[in-house]
């Protein structure tokens, strides 16, 4: 294997592990601020004990997110320290906004939120909930303004040439609302308010089937539904505008997302597989579906990989499936979704077990998704690791050799699924443990 190719993987390694903690925390601190914001205006203890637990369940996905974020920093300067150099000024603007404006105002009130009901008013506390809710959304902002800046760079000139020279920013607003940013943050905000929703039902579907804190796991089945239907409708929405941000800045990716190969009106794949040897997709598709959704015309030529050179076309299968995985499952959590919101409407979903027994398992589903995503989109913009200004493998490091990231390699992903069995460990004492009810709830709380 040569060092492109396990840099990459190494990365792929590190950030796909990471991602799995901070969509869990973006989501489950909108969820403290709506659940703490109840408590408050009922003064109903049930709301009480259940920010409490759901606020322990946050801690320990901030706690694993960090230790395996701060590789990923490492990283940009062990195996990419050329792309470093020439982004650095970019891209690093975004990373200090990241430290500055959103993780030390996350971390900083958190303690309070875990350690605070005694120490403060309510309304004090609440305030340091909605600062945790509001630096974990903060963080997701400056690190998608970072990565989208790499699909669509905007606001920057190139300055110094070959190996001087280095990307410098221009306008910084113009680099922040880069043409795929915001598409992109919303798209992103959905997915991760959908993993705190559906970890949220997973667990109340948990005791409603065991019949244990059953007034907490219809409580917190309620609102975790509500963020669930209107997160999963919502990723409709934000999804179909980052295609089309796609079709008019990644024609390439666009094109390898449906295995498009001719400059012709595009069907949408249902599902399907690609032969790149012979640019040929084959599958379950709906003639002239892409180009109505891209340009509001089943007529209209979409531009096909064969515009591109070899070189220049990511890899069309891997972009594929992936893309298709996440649709899929995103249609199966809208279906979840509403389909346990007809059950609420009719007074029967905490008694059916058949909805119950799916809501148990969906807790999988954002985490696929967003993996799927995640891959889809900066597979799809490979060769370039800048789109259009940098190939992938111009950004390596010139001293770093294969053997050396094969080691750390091996080593990361140890650490790592050892850091796993601890995650799942711990998270399964917090359920079995489960929220404290009743008057120890309202206990330690001033008033």
């Amino acid at each position: 294997m040569d060092l492109l190719l396990l840099s990459r993987i190494q990365f792929a390694v590190t950030i796909a592990f990471h991602y799995i903690y901070p969509p869990l925390s973006i989501g489950l601190g909108i969820l403290l601020v709506i659940m703490e914001a109840i408590y408050l205006k009922t003064r109903d203890p049930k709301y009480l004990a259940m920010t409490k637990f759901w606020a322990k369940v946050f801690g320990l996905t901030f706690a694993i997110g960090v230790a395996t974020g701060i590789v990923m920093e490492f990283e940009f300067g062990t195996n990419w320290a050329t792309y470093s150099r020439y982004v650095g000024d970019v891209f690093g603007s975004a990373l200090a906004a990241e430290g500055i404006f959103a993780f030390f105002l996350e971390s900083g009130f958190l303690a309070l939120v875990l350690f605070g009901w005694d120490k403060v008013k309510p309304a004090v506390h609440m305030f340091a909930t909605a600062m945790v809710c509001l630096g974990a959304h903060f963080s997701s902002i400056w690190i998608v303004v970072a990565g989208s800046w790499m699909q669509t760079p905007a606001g920057y000139h190139i300055v110094g040439e070959g190996m001087d020279a280095r990307a410098e920013i221009t306008d910084f607003w113009a680099m922040v609302f880069n043409p795929s940013s915001m598409d992109r943050l919303s798209h992103v905000v959905m997915g991760c308010w959908q993993s705190g929703a559906f970890l949220v039902l997973s667990i109340s579907a948990y005791y409603l089937l065991k019949k244990r804190h059953l007034e907490f796991a219809r409580a917190s089945m309620k609102i975790g539904l509500v963020l669930a239907v209107v997160s999963s409708l919502g990723q409709l929405v934000t999804g179909h505008s980052s295609a089309q941000i796609a079709a008019q800045y990644q024609p390439a990716k666009l094109a390898a997302i449906e295995g498009h190969y001719e400059t012709t009106p595009a069907a949408l794949y249902l599902l399907g597989w690609v032969d790149a040897k012979s640019e040929t997709t084959h599958g379950l598709k709906v003639p002239g579906l892409l180009s109505w959704l891209v340009h509001g015309d089943a007529e209209k030529p979409v531009t096909g990989l064969k515009e591109f050179a070899p070189q220049d076309r990511p890899p069309v299968n891997v972009v594929f499936q992936s893309y298709h995985l996440m649709v899929a499952i995103g249609m199966l959590l809208i279906a979840l979704s509403l389909a346990g919101a007809f059950l609420w409407w009719r007074g029967t979903l905490f008694t059916n077990a058949v909805i119950l027994k799916l809501f148990v398992l969906s807790v999988l589903g954002p985490q696929i998704a967003n993996q799927a995503g995640w891959m889809t989109a900066e597979v799809g913009r490979q060769p370039w690791i800048v789109y259009g200004l940098m190939r992938t493998s111009e950004g390596l490091s010139k001293t770093v050799t294969a053997n050396m990231v094969l080691g750390s390699l091996i080593a990361f992903t140890l650490i790592y699924l050892l850091l796993f069995v601890l995650f799942i460990y711990l998270l399964d004492r917090k359920i079995k443990i489960g929220p404290v009810e009743g008057k120890m709830a309202t206990g330690g709380h001033m008033a």
